[in-house]
């Protein structure tokens, strides 16, 4: 990634935007900004590896990026997209590890860094810091208690019927979003892209879906409530 220059009223405006920094005292901001950095990849450029060292706390500024892993045969899961305004590596970045995943950019975009080094010490001492945190932390590990009870608990096709109404269809500028392919539907929901196509097309027997110039739409919301929600 290449470094952006920027000044530090836009570090300042970038960390009250955020939920780990928003009602911080303007005096911690100051310092936390002079340990911030905002940096630019590439569309297909990864910002990190799995095992490698973490710089620190990341927050997308701009653009978009995919959080996965690959299994030893190589298939892609897709942990998270990540939107404008997401934060990610929060993991490494305030335990001391290396990162447990990859990140790359799905588009050009900014990604602001924060040492962490000076996080963990912003832990140490100040106790409201700390607390916003824990409360994060509870937050991603109630997401993959979810996710795991998802995948225990439910076949693909009702996991993808669910996929299929939390995508959006337009992007922060209203731009409709691009389709995704059968691969990336299944390395969202970690399984292969055969399985994907399928639950598609059970999806769409049952008149639940209809796809259009690849691109899905919901036909029948009750039937697709009967998808999501299968022992209700």
């Amino acid at each position: 990634m290449n470094s952006v220059e920027v000044t530090t009223a836009a570090k300042i405006k970038a960390l009250r935007a955020n939920e780990y920094f928003n009602d911080l005292p303007e005096s911690m901001l100051k310092e936390i900004a002079a340990h911030m950095r905002l940096c630019e990849a590439q569309r297909g450029e990864v910002l990190f590896w799995e095992g490698d060292p973490c710089a620190g706390l990341h927050i997308i500024e701009q653009g978009s990026a995919k959080i996965y892993r690959l299994s030893p045969q190589g298939r892609q899961y897709i942990v998270r997209v990540l939107q404008e305004g997401d934060t990610f590596s929060e993991v490494p970045a305030f335990d001391g590890g290396p990162h447990p995943v990859n990140v790359e950019a799905l588009e050009t975009c900014r990604v602001w860094v924060i040492d962490s080094v000076l996080l963990r010490q912003l832990v140490l001492l100040h106790p409201q810091f700390a607390q916003k945190v824990l409360t994060n932390f509870g937050q991603m590990l109630r997401g993959m208690v979810h996710k795991v009870s998802e995948m225990a608990f439910y076949q693909v096709t009702h996991r993808l019927a669910r996929l299929i109404n939390e995508l959006p269809q337009e992007d922060a500028q209203g731009r409709p979003t691009p389709p995704l392919t059968q691969e990336q539907l299944a390395a969202r929901l970690g399984t292969v892209r055969e399985v994907v196509a399928r639950s598609l097309r059970e999806l769409e027997r049952s008149g639940a879906i209809r796809i259009e110039d690849r691109r899905i739409y919901v036909a029948d919301s009750v039937a697709m409530e009967q998808w999501t929600h299968p022992y209700n």
